[in-house]
Order: C-alpha cells, then structure tokens, then sequence
C-alpha cells in the first residue's frame, strides 16, 4: 500500500490538511476545482518562466486558496520569497496581476501573501525543484542525489528517499534508481511523510524526480 497511493492523500485528515479550503454547492464544485487549478498553473507557469533560470530555483513549496464569499486568499509557501519580491516588489504585483486576469469576474477581490518556509530543504517540492535544475544543467544524476540529501539532513527529518526515473546520464534504455537515508516508513499512516513528483525537461528527455521526506517526530 505504501508504494500504490499518493503519501499525502493517504494520510489526508490525518497528518495533512487539504491545501483548498472553500465550501460550493455541487453543480459549481468542478468549476470551483478547476479554477483552484488554473490558479496553481499560473503560479507555477510565472515561476518557470520569470524566476527560475541557470542559476537558481523557484523555490515554491505549495499554494494554499482559501475562498470566502467576496474574496480569494492565496498563500505561497516559499522559501526564497526575495525572489518574488525583487524589483521593488514588481515580481509579486505582476503575479497577482496574471492570476486575477484568470479569475471569474465575479470574484471581485484578491489578496495574495507569501508565507516565508523556515528551512527550505525540507519541503520536497523545493528540493525537487533543485535537483531537476542540476540534472538539467547535465551534473551527474547520483552527485545530484548526494548533494539534496545533504541539504535535506541540514533540517531536523527522520529520513529521506529520492527517485529519479528516465533516460539518466543520457542513457539509451530508460531505469528508475534511488537513494534513501534514513527511515521512510511509508505504510505508517500517522507518519508524518511529505511527497512531491516533479519533471525536469533535459535534452534527453523527461526525467520523473519523486522525494519522500519523514519529519522527524520529536
């Protein structure tokens, strides 16, 4: 069971909240889900785009929407937010631009915050985020595992498992393979595991990168 189900929906209500909170009635609920979605996207497309280059990452770790009756409250977990604020603050009024051009013009009103992440190597999304940087700028795939790892065990965690799958060092026949240090136990429901999948785009091919990170329970 712990390798067939998404950690994070399998311990939903548990050890994680959801990362959406509104209420709708049934026949606007897709709407509503959809638009969460774009919203997303939109975040994620502007960090690609606008922030994230040779040099460093977006650093985002996940967005929170939070609906009420005439506004949208969004939270951007980062842990670099000085990169979404650079330029006198253009990055973030921009983004709040491009994502209030999606919105349903009925959703009069939006307030964006950005909530900074104490230590960023602990959120998987962010450390995935690095590793397809440095496998994108062709540094070998297991120094890669080695580095993010050492990143991750700087924090207070339990453990940690990384797994690259795809055409690794430009190999002709695809493989899957890993490095874990620590313990990742995924089958404990009250264990707190957070997850992350993420695609770095090499000239090779798309490689899937997947982190389980186990916070320590001290």
């Amino acid at each position: 069971m712990g390798q067939k189900i998404n950690p994070l929906g399998f311990r939903l209500g548990l050890t994680h909240n959801h990362r959406s909170y509104w209420f709708s009635k049934p026949k606007y609920y897709s709407t509503i889900l959809g638009g969460d979605r774009q919203i997303r996207n939109c975040i994620e497309f502007y960090v690609r785009e606008h922030i994230r280059n040779s040099s460093n990452h977006g650093g985002i770790g996940h967005v929170e929407i939070k609906r009420k009756t005439d506004l949208i409250e969004i939270e951007i977990y980062t842990g670099f937010p000085a990169l979404l604020i650079e330029n006198r603050g253009e990055g973030i009024e921009q983004l709040k631009t491009n994502v209030q051009n999606i919105l349903n013009p009925i959703d009069q009103r939006l307030r964006l915050t950005l909530i900074e992440i104490a230590k960023p190597y602990e959120e998987p999304k962010i450390l995935a985020e690095y590793i397809a940087l440095q496998l994108e700028n062709r540094v070998a795939f297991r120094r890669t595992m080695r580095k993010a790892i050492e990143l991750a065990k700087r924090g207070n965690i339990g453990g940690i498992k990384i797994q690259i799958a795809g055409r690794l060092n430009g190999a002709e026949i695809a493989r899957i393979e890993w490095a874990r240090e620590g313990r990742v136990p995924l089958q404990t429901v009250k264990a707190q595991i957070n997850y992350c999948y993420y695609a770095a785009q090499t000239i090779y091919g798309i490689l899937g990168i997947k982190v389980w990170i186990f916070q320590d329970e001290e």
